[in-house]
């Protein structure tokens, strides 16, 4: 039974997206990442119910009923098929969800690359934890919480959204080993730069299939290796692959080596090495992982030739959405301003374009 006497009637919920610094692509091949939670949001306003009813409305689609008096199944694949396999999940561990009304707004762009989906699902499980009186450990909620968008969105992501958001630090990157799930958060606040992210305006769609066809891929290149996974290759053994599995497995690997070394470089103040190694990881990730765009290639060439920026790269699955670039603080808006204005040019697309500092991933008000 969930104990609702100490629990507020009304409370707010507010989770945070994230931008992956360097690390793309490495989560599900138990290697590492280094995301940061940003300013851009979900809010989630929660009131009770005297039923047992959960009614969501968004700004982003038709609003949705779900009877909490029974096991919730995996159905449509709307908006709220996030917050729907969030609450399947915490039915499953025997939690007795009172009837709420939650009303969500965003100003985190979805299909941006920034983790909306992630954000959605740890604010849907902090509002249950609220609404139950209990909490789960947070790497049980960030896994949790994955495991409702495999089920329920059908999109087989890694653990790196889900941790960031529950884990992030204001102040901080997360430098998250995925096979061990061990954190250490890494010093983001040094005066002296700025990260930009710039929006693509090219929309994804990880369920389109490339997304699992990359996973697919690295599973195979592991087997052919004999492996249990693309993070247990550290030799020249993988330029024996066939293609595709050759170059995706190129990719995860000296990306694994990118992100302890960007590690370092953030905690040094090695903003160049840092830049460079940004650079890197996008060329990798276009050249050998094939989930770029031409969209984003084009951002990642524009933003290096820029004084005052360091290095840029895409950030988040692919196939469209958002890039990175790590700026010096002095230049972050002459450079903000000069990207819009160039990829403008040579698109036709008006970026939406935004400065962020290290944000804590969670945080909660009552009413």
């Amino acid at each position: 039974m969930s104990d609702t006497t100490a629990t507020p009637a009304r409370f707010t919920v507010t989770a945070h997206g994230r931008v992956n610094l360097i690390g793309e692509h490495t989560d599900y091949n138990d290697g590492f990442v280094l995301p940061m939670a940003i300013g851009p949001c979900i809010r989630m306003r929660v009131t009770r119910r005297p039923d047992r009813l959960a009614m969501l409305h968004s700004e982003h689609g038709p609003a949705a009923s779900l009877d909490l008096q029974r096991p919730l199944q995996p159905g449509e694949r709307a908006w709220s098929c996030y917050p729907a396999g969030v609450i399947a999940q915490f039915q499953r561990l025997g939690w007795e969800i009172p009837g709420f009304e939650a009303s969500i707004s965003a100003d985190l762009p979805a299909g941006g690359g920034l983790s909306s989906s992630a954000a959605l699902e740890v604010a849907t499980a902090t509002a249950v934890e609220m609404l139950c009186g209990r909490s789960l450990p947070p790497v049980e909620k960030a896994l949790l919480c994955q495991r409702a968008e495999h089920e329920f969105a059908g999109v087989p992501c890694g653990i790196m959204d889900q941790f960031a958001v529950t884990c992030c630090r204001a102040g901080h990157a997360l430098l998250l080993d995925c096979r061990s799930r061990v954190l250490r958060h890494v010093s983001f606040a040094a005066a002296e730069v700025r990260v930009l992210v710039i929006d693509s305006g090219v929309r994804h769609r990880l369920v389109d299939g490339e997304y699992a066809r990359r996973r697919a891929e690295c599973a195979s290149a592991a087997r052919h290796l004999g492996v249990a996974s693309l993070r247990d290759v550290d030799s020249d053994t993988w330029q024996t692959l066939p293609e595709p599995e050759r170059s995706r497995a190129a990719h995860v690997i000296s990306e694994n080596e990118r992100t302890l070394a960007f590690a370092d470089a953030v905690a040094r103040g090695d903003w160049p090495a840092a830049g460079r190694l940004m650079n890197a990881s996008h060329a990798s990730l276009s050249r050998d992982y094939q989930v770029s765009c031409r969209e984003l290639d084009l951002i990642a060439e524009i933003a290096p030739t820029l004084p005052g920026v360091h290095g840029c790269r895409m950030t988040g699955g692919g196939f469209g959405g958002c890039a990175v670039a790590l700026v010096e603080a002095a230049d972050a808006d002459r450079v903000q301003a000069e990207i819009a204005s160039r990829y403008r040019a040579a698109t036709g697309i008006d970026p939406r374009t935004f400065v962020t500092a290290a944000a804590a991933g969670l945080e909660m008000t009552c009413d």
